[in-house]
């Protein structure tokens, strides 16, 4: 899977406001990252596209909490081990949910 061209697809059809790219979101690195991303009213929903969605929930619950963001607001999908298109295809179908 290239990462980057899956951001790109998602964004060409601008179906989120923005997209980053982090290389370990459960790291140490990864939850001052998303304390930072989800501080303040900027980000009313989080779409995360990585491992389990329920893992995803336990492992960024300290950042969530440290930036008062509730935990209904985070949507999450496991791209691992699919294609590029694949992992397309799984985040716009986690998207118009």
């Amino acid at each position: 899977m290239n990462i980057f061209e899956v951001g790109n697809a998602i964004r060409r059809e601008k179906l989120v406001d923005y997209i980053a790219i982090h290389p370990q979101l459960c790291a140490t690195d990864g939850d001052s990252f998303l304390t930072t991303l989800l501080q303040g009213d900027s980000t009313e929903q989080l779409y995360v596209a990585a491992c389990d969605p329920t893992m995803q929930v336990k492992m960024y619950r300290d950042a969530m909490e440290a930036a008062g963001f509730s935990k209904e607001n985070i949507h999450g999908v496991d791209i691992r081990n699919m294609s590029t298109e694949q992992a397309v295809d799984a985040i716009k179908k986690m998207l118009s949910v």
